[in-house]
């Protein structure tokens, strides 16, 4: 059984040379004094992406970023735990990831909670509680109070 093509031989690049010999070879092929030269005509466009990209990000308030963030690993923490809304649910579960994405999700939700306010926060910690408490009946072998994913920063959850 053969494996796929490799990407040397669709280069035409054969065993012994160099990808960077293939390349330097099919540059010098080329006539380059119509050509501009790539790195001044992308110099300036990917600078105003930068600059685009910076005051896109500085016009975000630090709360919607804090909160996607936590959305964002909650979710994932929902379907490693098996809680997805799909029917193949239990074929995504896999608790040592969960353990790891709701770890940091309490990291997150403990230390942004007084930057956010309460309105912020209580719909957080809520979902925290929730995947823990998922996490908790999914367990075969069930963690000690205390123990549990993300109970370090949260205190024990039953």
């Amino acid at each position: 059984m053969r494996g796929p093509p490799c990407f040397a031989s669709r280069l035409g690049v054969s065993r012994g040379h160099s990808y960077y010999d293939k390349l330097t070879s099919m540059h010098s092929e080329q006539n380059t004094s119509d050509m501009p030269d790539p790195g001044a005509a992308q110099e300036p466009d990917l600078q105003s992406l930068v600059d685009d990209r910076t005051r896109d990000i500085a016009e975000v308030p630090a709360v919607e970023l804090i909160n996607t963030v936590a959305v964002h690993l909650l979710s994932a923490a929902a379907v490693k735990t098996g809680l997805a809304d799909d029917p193949a649910a239990s074929d995504l579960k896999d608790l040592d990831e969960a353990r790891k994405l709701i770890t940091a999700l309490a990291g997150l939700v403990t230390a942004a909670a007084p930057e956010v306010s309460s309105t912020h926060a209580a719909p957080l910690r809520d979902g925290l509680r929730s995947v823990q408490l998922a996490f908790r009946e999914a367990s075969a072998v069930p963690d000690a109070p205390g123990q549990g994913p993300g109970e370090k920063w949260t205190g024990p959850v039953s």
